[in-house]
């Protein structure tokens, strides 16, 4: 799935090799959250891509996102989705994170089944607006699933030098969820 979508964004405008690594994550054992720090201010944008998976005992999870140890009411958020047979949509506004609905697999899903997200931070060193975020992400069900196109907003114009992802249900992602964080340059 995750190369699937590398693929549309790259036919989309994005030179896939515009792309630098600037850090990447596999969990050896289960972890609460996941902090990427010390970003560099080098890259017009950035991309996260991941494959997660929680303890919670459901079929799904939600992973949250804040920047700069921001916990206050300065983010909103956007959704829509689909499942084949059903769209919907949802919106927050003054949330104190980004959330990525179905970012995660839960641990009553299909076994050694991740849920694949690629997220994508826009303007994220610009100190004049605030930042935009664009997520496609996706979860398997063992024959069936969602797939969301979703939208969020930090109200600050400081630029981004730290990302924390958690899980919003479950305790821990899982052993082996991986994140990935990548500069865009052009």
């Amino acid at each position: 799935m995750i190369s699937s979508l590398i693929g549309i964004i790259a036919s989309s405008g994005g030179e896939v090799n515009s792309y630098e690594s600037i850090a990447t994550v596999t969990l050896g054992s289960s972890q609460a959250s996941i902090t990427f720090s010390s970003i560099p201010a080098t890259y017009n944008h950035l991309q996260i891509r991941c494959l997660a998976k929680t303890d919670r005992v459901d079929t799904d999870d939600v992973i949250l996102m804040q920047f700069n140890s921001d916990t206050a009411a300065n983010y909103s958020w956007h959704t829509l989705r689909g499942n084949g047979s059903v769209a919907a949509a949802a919106a927050t506004a003054n949330a104190s994170n980004i959330s990525i609905q179905y970012g995660a697999s839960g641990d009553s899903g299909a076994t050694n089944i991740f849920a694949g997200s690629v997220i994508d931070i826009i303007d994220y060193e610009n100190t004049n607006k605030y930042k935009t975020v664009k997520t496609l992400n996706g979860v398997d069900l063992n024959g069936s699933g969602w797939i969301y196109f979703a939208s969020g907003n930090w109200r600050s114009t400081s630029a981004i030098s730290s990302i924390v992802l958690s899980r919003q249900y479950g305790s821990n992602f899982k052993q082996y969820s991986s994140f990935a964080l990548y500069g865009i340059k052009g």
